[in-house]
């Protein structure tokens, strides 16, 4: 039988529909969900745009749109909207709710308490991430929040290690297990054959200063130096586009930005690539589970990233998160080292054969461990439901 399932998340930075990282996420689970044929309510305060195919799959409740001018008006806003689902799942009664856990989220788990199964799904904490890069007025109530929502959970699915230890600081007693983040194999397919064009070294995510950009851009011009220069592919946008972009212009590398894409045509553009990147920057926040890394082993790249975080785990290294070298899936390098890491692609480059054994070994990989169909069976494994109705 299949279940009606209410989705939500009450994140107004997240649109629901949209091209975020964070949105793809949402939307991964969410087509898992319809493809096994359940009934799935969407909650949100954001829905982003409603021509995105998915978007006609499902009832749509819109919450309150969060506003205010300073930031404590809109923490009390995010609440006043988060308050609202519980008059929307009184009306639905779902079998199940599955939340993406944001700041003020709790009336999600709270209203499912013993009633039905609940699956709350933690990316980050988010109250450490608030007070470090972004403002918290509130800072007791959003531990609150987090302490409850936790806590009433059936179920806590978070992305890592390092996320889960912090949800257990938070709620020693909650029900937490890791699940990584994966990947839609049907959506990111390898390209049949080597795409036309110079030798394309590419980067997918938004431009933000965390995620590494201006280090590839540093590499491509030593390595462009050397005499083997790169055509550097960044698929995305973001705030730091107008100064990588001038970045470019002055070192005079040949640089192109294809600004914000709707996930359906993300393949073709990592199909455009011979090496693919994720050049994260030394940093303290190394809790993530990089979707981009799982969406260019989909698409079967040779990878080159920086050893931090699960990177290493995922490209099948058998060394600690210091280390540098050869892994199962691709090369790993120090974060913020720009000669290493032209290094490591021009190396690549002049082994045509190791980048296409690399990229059969990172396609296989996918396909045994790292599905989203995979990650969502297993969050509801552990709630007692199957995801293929009976």
């Amino acid at each position: 039988m299949s279940l009606r399932i209410a989705m939500v998340c009450t994140d107004p930075g997240i649109p629901f529909f949209g091209t975020k990282g964070a949105s793809i996420h949402l939307q991964s689970v969410l087509k898992v969900l319809l493809d096994a044929g359940h009934q799935v309510h969407v909650l949100t305060p954001r829905p982003g745009p409603l021509s995105h195919p998915l978007a006609g799959l499902v009832q749509l409740h819109p919450l309150p749109a969060v506003k205010g001018e300073d930031a404590a008006e809109r923490e009390r806003s995010i609440q006043r909207s988060d308050a609202a689902i519980s008059a929307v799942l009184d009306r639905l009664l779902p079998d199940l709710v599955y939340e993406r856990y944001s700041l003020w989220g709790r009336t999600c788990t709270q209203w499912a308490g013993e009633r039905v199964p609940s699956i709350l799904e933690v990316n980050a904490p988010l109250v450490q991430e608030q007070l470090r890069h972004r403002e918290l007025v509130d800072v007791a109530g959003a531990e609150s929040v987090a302490h409850d929502a936790l806590l009433a959970a059936r179920l806590v699915t978070c992305v890592s290690e390092p996320v889960a230890q912090w949800a257990r600081s938070v709620a020693p007693e909650a029900n937490i297990v890791v699940l990584p983040n994966g990947v839609d194999p049907e959506r990111i397919a390898p390209a049949e054959g080597r795409h036309d064009g110079p030798f394309t070294v590419g980067f997918l995510g938004t431009l933000k200063p965390w995620h590494g950009v201006d280090t590839l851009l540093d590499a491509a011009a030593l390595a462009a130096a050397a005499g083997n220069p790169w055509h550097v592919l960044m698929v995305g946008d973001g705030p730091l586009r107008a100064d990588l972009e001038a970045a470019a212009a002055r070192l005079g590398l040949d640089v192109e930005f294809t600004g914000a894409l709707a996930a359906s045509d993300v393949a073709d553009q990592l199909n455009r690539m011979d090496v693919a990147c994720a050049p994260y920057p030394v940093q303290e926040d190394d809790y993530f589970s990089p979707l981009k890394v799982y969406e260019y082993l989909a698409a079967g790249l040779p990878v080159v990233a920086s050893a931090v975080g699960q990177i290493p785990e995922i490209l099948g290294s058998d060394g600690d998160t210091n280390n540098a070298g050869e892994a199962e899936l691709g090369v790993l390098v120090p974060p913020s080292d720009p000669a290493a890491l032209a290094a490591a692609v021009t190396h690549l480059r002049n082994d045509p054969e190791r980048r296409a054994a690399l990229g059969r070994a990172a396609r296989q990989r996918v396909l045994e461990r790292h599905t989203w169909n995979a990650v969502v069976e297993q969050a509801l494994e552990h709630v007692g439901l199957e995801l293929e109705p009976a």
